[in-house]
């Protein structure tokens, strides 16, 4: 399946460390998991960590789920190990945490090869240098770590996520501008489904894949958000008919619900389309 017609509504972050959290991911309806061996796993767990993901992985059962590895910072105790492990596991794809510049890929992708790299997306000069991040051959995703951003920036927390407008802004132009992945920061308030559903809202308005969560109770909200609804399917379904019928006369544009649909329209129709049936065939 194409990446850009992938689902990624919901990208589950799941401690590499724990083997009954690793199972229970085989279970879960997300799109793509985030296995961590970064923050959610303690220092003492840190060597033992990648052979008991290594194992879990080995064993399988993640259906179409995309396997994605986070891995500690190259700068590191850990980092290079991690790597390098890795590079033998079965996973679709290493994350590398806080990339400030195309040379933190550079680096990585000596180690891992041709494992397709995402990047973490979380302080100020990984902001500035986004595009250049972006245009990075190896590279397959972006991830939003808005929590870390935050801190870098030190902002004050707003529903409305001001501050992080310019940051998440730059992250999606480049992302777009290289027809990459990219998905939205995590919502930390995971028992708050409300506030979860409203900041999805506005990631999927602004053209994020996805969302990053932190627990389980979070995939619906996501799932939903991040999907195409009945009516924009339905809507798309018309726009495609009446532009088609309007084409057959010779006549470049059509009408539907007194609205213009020109070419650009159907095109996003039949991604919207595309990506409901995307949605449809994924078996978790």
């Amino acid at each position: 399946m194409d990446m850009r017609s992938r689902p990624f509504r919901s990208v589950l972050y799941i401690p590499g460390s724990k083997s009954r959290a690793l199972d229970k991911a085989r279970t879960l309806p997300v799109d793509a998991v985030i296995f961590d061996l970064e923050d959610a796993v303690s220092i003492s767990e840190k060597v033992s960590a990648r052979d008991t993901l290594a194992q879990e992985l080995r064993q399988g059962g993640y259906g179409d789920r995309m396997r994605i590895v986070r891995i500690n910072g190259l700068d590191t105790d850990w980092g290079r190990a991690d790597a390098q492990a890795v590079a033998q596991m079965q996973c679709d794809a290493v994350l590398l945490p806080k990339v400030s510049s195309p040379a933190d890929l550079d680096t990585l992708a000596e180690i891992t090869g041709d494992l397709p790299i995402w990047a973490m997306m979380e302080t100020p000069r990984g902001m500035l240098n986004a595009a250049a991040i972006a245009a990075h051959p190896k590279l397959q995703g972006m991830v939003m770590g808005t929590n870390d951003l935050a801190k870098e920036l030190q902002t004050r927390f707003r529903a409305d996520r001001l501050p992080m407008m310019a940051g998440l802004g730059l992250c999606l132009l480049a992302a777009k501008a290289e027809g990459l992945v990219i998905v939205d920061g995590v919502y930390n308030a995971f028992k708050d489904a409300e506030g979860l559903a409203v900041e999805c809202a506005q990631g999927r308005d602004m053209g994020f894949d996805g969302k990053t969560l932190i627990h389980p109770a979070q995939v619906d909200v996501a799932n939903t958000a991040f999907a195409p609804s009945e009516g924009e399917v339905d809507l798309a379904r018309r726009q495609i008919t009446a532009f088609e019928e309007a084409e057959a006369v010779g006549q470049g544009v059509a009408v539907v619900d007194g609205k213009i649909v020109e070419n650009l329209h159907v095109v996003t129709a039949r991604e919207i389309i595309a990506k409901a049936d995307a949605i449809a065939a994924v078996t978790v």
